[in-house]
């Protein structure tokens, strides 16, 4: 009997537990984006607005040495144009990332950290992970970035949005 409420006790506490990535053991590496299980990766790439300095020149937008401040895919960091450019005032842009072509890749994430403020950063989305026990991307990590955090608090956020979920 002790046996099977030992048992119980630590699946309850495992299924209570999710996949996420520390942005701040992250590399980069791309892996996110191709060792999914899943047709297309839970891993996107997240915004955190309140550390963004809205910039025109934005190193996690603009590819390096682009010859043009714009949005034609010529100029575009991100290989599937996940992330869109909105002019708000001169000199201000805001930059959104839509989800649906994101393939987590990190191209923006790693030029954003290293030319600008950080404020882009991978993350796994509970809305698309299934929650392998084993998560694929996990095992393959070669930062060991991946980490079992509690369901109630499933992700780790930058910025003011770190306060506002934690």
């Amino acid at each position: 009997m002790a046996g099977t409420a030992a048992y119980l006790a630590t699946r309850s506490s495992a299924e209570d537990m999710v996949w996420q990535l520390d942005p701040d053991i992250c590399i980069q590496c791309e892996q996110c984006s191709t060792t999914c299980v899943l047709p297309h990766s839970a891993v996107k790439a997240v915004h955190s607005y309140s550390m963004c300095g809205y910039c025109d020149l934005c190193s996690g937008y603009l590819v390096p040495g682009a010859r043009e401040r714009d949005t034609g895919a010529e100029s575009q960091l991100c290989p599937t144009g996940a992330i869109k450019r909105t002019f708000i005032e001169d000199p201000y842009f805001e930059y959104t990332i839509d989800e649906t072509l994101c393939i987590g890749c990190g191209k923006c994430v790693k030029w954003c950290g290293d030319f600008g403020n950080g404020s882009l950063y991978l993350q796994v989305r509970h809305d698309l992970c299934v929650n392998c026990n084993e998560c694929s991307i996990a095992r393959s990590c070669p930062s060991q970035a991946y980490k079992r955090v509690p369901a109630s608090a499933p992700y780790i956020l930058r910025g003011d949005e770190a306060g506002e979920n934690q």
